[in-house]
C-alpha cells in the first residue's frame, strides 16, 4: 500500500503529534509544530493551549521565543491509557 492509498485518520491524535514535536524540538515555533503535525497555526496554539492548560506542557519565554518543557511524568488522559505516561509515550518515538 502506498502512503497516497494510506487511510485517513492516524493512530495519535493532533494534541499526541504536539507533544512528540516539543519533544524532539523544545524551542519550535508554533509554525513548525503546525507544519510537522500538517494542522494550522491556530490549531498548533489552541492544542499548546490545551496542553498548558491540563499541566502537559510548561512554557518558558527565552528573549522573543517560547521555550516548552513537557511534563512527563504525567498520565495518559485516555480511561483505557491511565496506567501510561506521557514518558511511556514519548519513548516510543525516540
Amino acid at each position: 500500500m502506498s502512503s497516497s492509498d494510506a487511510p485517513g485518520w492516524t493512530f495519535l491524535s493532533n494534541h499526541g503529534h504536539v507533544l512528540v514535536a516539543l519533544s524532539r524540538d523544545p524551542a519550535a515555533r508554533i509554525r513548525e509544530i503546525a507544519a510537522v503535525v500538517g494542522i494550522t497555526e491556530r490549531a498548533a496554539q489552541a492544542i499548546l493551549k490545551d496542553l498548558e492548560v491540563a499541566g502537559y506542557v510548561t512554557k518558558e519565554k527565552v528573549g522573543r521565543r517560547n521555550a516548552y518543557s513537557l511534563n512527563t511524568d504525567l498520565r495518559l488522559r485516555h480511561p483505557a491509557e491511565t496506567e501510561t505516561s506521557v514518558r511511556d509515550l514519548l519513548d516510543i518515538f525516540a
